[in-house]
């Protein structure tokens, strides 16, 4: 079974910084695709950021590329998202999620192609 955990969510002034952590149990972390999608109140749950398996490929929604940059620990079996420059549309509850193929970038922006999800973590930007 595999378990997520996201960590590291909390109230931040615009134009500031936090780093959201995500603790994956499973001994295949490193062969998965790992993303981190958020959702606002009152809109559907939109893709942020996505990184491959082995680390080769990065993949932003435009709202966030050159702000958000993900990363991963596959010895720790940990997926990072470091966010600066913050703006209050970034207010949202952001999600972890592994991909159901193992080894596959496709439809790395699709939801419904990711089986495991966190519980989420709020992130909060004020103006």
């Amino acid at each position: 079974q595999v378990q997520l955990v996201e960590s590291g969510g909390g109230l931040v002034q615009a134009g500031g910084s936090l780093r959201l952590s995500c603790a994956a149990s499973g001994r295949t972390f490193g062969a998965f695709t790992m993303g981190w999608f958020r959702q606002a109140p009152g809109k559907e749950r939109e893709f942020a950021a996505a990184l491959s398996w082995n680390g080769a490929n990065t993949y932003y929604a435009d709202s966030v590329r050159g702000r958000f940059t993900i990363s991963r620990d596959n010895a720790k079996t940990a997926v990072f998202l470091e966010m600066n420059s913050l703006k209050p549309e970034d207010t949202a509850v952001y999600y972890c999620a592994r991909k159901q193929v193992p080894a596959s970038n496709s439809d790395y922006d699709s939801s419904s192609k990711y089986s495991y999800w966190g519980q989420g973590t709020q992130v909060t930007v004020t103006s």
